[in-house]
């Protein structure tokens, strides 16, 4: 007599366990389910069987091959296309059309006495048993009545609660004649609880159901998976486990290595040549696969670990599933019902909270913590907030799910009926993410101002005007279409400084979100006449004398973005002729890589040369940042735009203080010096900068980047403001910008990024203390080297990214590029 194991299944509520391998591959104690069915067979004579297989059939079919290895005779019928539990069967018919057969799951644990069922069929006259099982919740099962002798009255698939008329449940266990095939259609997809059985009980055909006093578990989601490594390991079912039992339920497998002083309380099991350290601590059900490495300190507890990974100190997993191949770095947590795919990087001190799922492949960055699945992004983010706010891809780490939870945890941290200003650039994904931003906003009592497609710059000055709690910005990532920055402000119109950061990502990690009651839901407006009230402020502010005197003629590029909604009318009111690119909003095209914009800068100086203009500007998509081109129609660097403007205001003004990042070249203070001006270095956080231009005496701020602060109208980065600002500068100076740059003494400052650990980083900037010497050293921003003969290195590990970044300037560029790879080579060696 043959037996047919099903084998085909996806597992899909088993995920992530079941992204990269079969459900039936799934290993209980250290075998995979099937390989305990197929033991099962062999035990009650069943050596001759099919396996029909279709998800990832190639990996149950090199695993297990002819059945050699377990004394059996395995043969496959593969499925092109799922064809249903009956379907399946009937695919493989050739080889079970000349006698009775079993059919049975192969991704169900069960000790079922086939050699019983078997008897019990044949003493009945029976064309199909189905084997029964008495379970206390039969929701998720085909439950069945039968009577007296055994024989099926009735069956229903998956019923209600309202439907259920019994305990008993089938299991997917069958033993059947074969003329019970020619009721199923080849090629189709035919189930048979749903399909077969429901016709056959109809006509009268005998139908019996072997109710077994077994062990019975469909191991078809993660709780059921924890339970049966628990049950085998409690003795509930009756099937071996490989292994020495070297004290009352503690099962240790060939090769493993335990230290005595390691901390085992069983029921548990070592699998083969795993290795215990000394300090580490096994508690009940915890199950370790092949070659696993348990360092000391190390604690689990009902964890189960497959083969091959790497468990390191101080950890602490509860509860939890960890796939092969994985590392879980020094003191990363994997709490209650965490799942880890195959071939994931969980690093030092991370936080996989309850109920998360890390998809095969995944690293989880240090210090991360991560209460949301990790499924198509390729890692888990050590902090929410980056350079640019909170950024990710749209619909993969960006979506509108996240949205509203961020946008709840920043609502909570505001009074109720707080006033939130929201905007957003061109795009139709921020347009989609701003209308989730403001319905957690408003059902969190937070009442909402919508700017709706609105300049960066503008939003900012609304927030600040309207003396609001905060505001919320959708905007693209720069120079990345497929990605999405949600930027946070506070009540100056600000980036939110790093403690308020802090603060949300508590209440986000914590996901204590506050919701309003009924009555305190609020309200959405429509704030009329912002781009007027900006104008007027901006031309009120900002000194306009001599402009029209100039007659200046100036080329802008709006680059499709939301600052040709503010251009149009403020210019007409400044009196310069102008002559304008890219004025409308461009949906399609909502960012610019470094090539569009190269490209586009090249052409706005072809139109500045050929109209003989006095210079171009090309705004960035949310009017934040500004690029210059010069009369002759050549593009000057952000770094040299910096200088220029520097050398502008200072010029004129000739005394205050200038706010510049510590990457600014050094060129800045010469400049500086010459017009009788102070320089405030800065950190490169761009809150720390606009917080610096609060102060009175700062007349002017730049980040190097395109990015400047005129504190006269605003503190915060405003590409509009810095345009106004520069035609009255040029206006009345009467130089042009390439006579401006060529009095600018040149710079020699060179980058370089050197990818360094995250778990390295501290270390790092230790080395780079120690190698400093007797050298000054300046820690306002990373630590920058400053050498006696003036020439400095900056070192600053980036606050996203594994990677440190190394600034180098010298009084030539070989001085420079001699000083960059001298630290550079203290980086490398310190990261390794």
């Amino acid at each position: 007599m043959k037996a047919v194991v099903m084998a085909g299944g996806e597992g899909t509520r088993l995920r992530p366990m079941t992204a990269n391998q079969p459900k039936p591959l799934l290993p209980v104690i250290n075998r995979p389910i099937m390989e305990h069915v197929l033991r099962l067979l062999k035990r009650h004579g069943f050596t001759e069987t099919v396996v029909t297989v279709q998800f990832l059939a190639a990996l149950i079919r090199n695993y297990f091959g002819d059945g050699e290895e377990l004394g059996m005779a395995l043969q496959y019928a593969t499925e092109e296309v799922p064809l249903g539990t009956a379907g399946s069967v009937k695919n493989a018919e050739d080889a079970l059309k000349d006698d009775r057969f079993l059919v049975i799951s192969g991704d169900a644990l069960t000790d079922i006495d086939l050699t019983e069922m078997v008897r019990f069929h044949k003493e009945n006259g029976a064309l199909v048993t189905i084997g029964l099982k008495r379970v206390p919740n039969p929701l998720e099962f085909g439950i069945i009545i039968c009577d007296e002798e055994g024989r099926i009255q009735r069956f229903l698939e998956k019923p209600t609660w309202g439907q259920v008329f019994s305990d008993t449940v089938n299991t997917g266990i069958y033993v059947m004649e074969p003329e019970v095939l020619e009721r199923v259609a080849a090629g189709e997809s035919v189930d048979w609880s749903s399909d077969v059985f429901p016709e056959l009980l109809a006509e009268g055909a005998p139908l019996f159901g072997y109710v077994a006093d077994c062990y019975w578990e469909d191991v078809g989601t993660h709780e059921s998976y924890l339970k049966a490594q628990a049950d085998m390991l409690s003795g509930k079912i009756d099937i071996e486990i490989d292994g020495f039992e070297v004290s009352p339920g503690v099962w240790v497998a060939e090769g493993a290595e335990v230290d005595p002083e390691a901390t085992l309380k069983g029921p548990l099991y070592i699998g083969d040549y795993a290795k215990v350290e000394a300090g580490a601590e096994l508690r009940e059900y915890t199950v370790l696969g092949s070659n696993v490495v348990v360092k000391e300190g190390a604690f689990l507890h009902r964890a189960v670990i497959h083969d091959n990974v790497f468990v390191g100190p101080s950890t602490n997993l509860r509860g939890c599933v960890v796939g092969k191949n994985t590392d879980i770095m020094a003191g990363a947590r994997i709490e209650e019902g965490g799942i880890v795919g195959d071939e994931c990087v969980i690093e030092a001190e991370a936080l996989v909270q309850n109920g998360v799922k890390v998809y095969p492949f995944k690293t989880i960055e240090a210090g991360a913590v991560v209460n949301t699945s990790v499924i198509w992004e390729s890692r888990g983010q050590r902090n929410l907030f980056g350079p640019r706010g909170v950024s990710g891809l749209v619909n993969v780490e960006i979506t509108p799910e996240l949205a509203v939870r961020l946008t709840s945890a920043y609502a909570t941290t505001l009074k109720k009926g707080a006033t939130v200003i929201t905007a957003r650039d061109a795009s139709r994904a921020a347009r989609t993410l701003k209308r989730a931003v403001i319905s957690a906003l408003t059902a969190s009592a937070i009442n909402v101002q919508d700017l709706e497609a609105c300049a960066l710059p503008l939003a900012r000055y609304e927030t600040a005007r309207e003396e609001c709690a905060g505001g919320i910005v959708i905007r693209t990532t720069p120079g990345d279409p497929q990605g999405v920055d949600i930027i946070f402000l506070d009540e100056t119109g600000a980036d939110l400084s790093l403690a308020a950061q802090r603060k949300l990502e508590r209440v986000f990690g914590r996901q204590e979100y506050r919701r309003a009651f009924p009555g305190e839901i609020a309200e959405l407006t429509y704030p009329t006449r912002t781009v007027e009230s900006y104008s007027k402020d901006l031309l009120r502010r900002v000194d306009m004398t001599g402009v029209a005197e100039a007659e200046l003629k100036i080329v802008v590029d709006c680059a499709g973005g939301v600052s040709s909604l503010v251009l149009p009318g403020l210019l007409g009111k400044v009196g310069v002729e102008v002559l304008t690119r890219n004025n409308r909003l461009d949906e399609a095209h909502p960012t610019e890589t470094l090539a569009e914009r190269m490209r586009d800068l090249e052409r706005v100086g072809e139109l500045v040369s050929s109209s003989r203009g006095n210079f171009g500007v090309r705004f960035d998509p949310v009017g934040e940042r500004i690029s210059l081109v010069d009369e002759n129609g050549e593009a000057i660097s952000d770094d040299r735009a910096l200088l220029v403007l520097l050398d502008l205001v200072a010029a004129e003004r000739r005394e205050g203080t200038v706010a510049l990042p510590v990457t600014t070249t050094r060129v800045a203070e010469k400049v500086c010096r010459y017009h009788g001006v102070q320089v405030r270095w800065t950190s490169t956080s761009q809150d720390v900068l606009t917080k610096a231009a609060a102060d009175p005496d700062v007349i002017f701020a730049g980040d190097g980047r395109g990015g400047f602060i005129f504190p006269e109208f605003s503190h915060t980065v405003d590409g509009i403001a810095a345009f106004i600002r520069l035609v009255g500068l040029v206006a009345r100076t009467r130089l042009t910008l390439s006579q401006i740059d060529e009095r600018i003494p040149d710079a020699h400052l060179l980058k370089r990024s050197v990818p360094t650990p995250w778990a390295a980083k501290g270390s790092v900037m230790r080395t780079v203390v120690e190698a400093a010497g007797d050298r000054t050293i300046d820690t306002t921003d990373g630590v920058r080297v400053v050498e006696k003969d003036g020439r400095w290195a900056l070192i600053l590990p980036d606050p996203a990214e594994a990677v440190t970044h190394l600034w180098a300037e010298g009084p030539d560029a070989d001085a420079a590029q001699a000083l960059l790879a001298e630290w550079a080579a203290v980086v490398e060696v310190a990261g390794t």
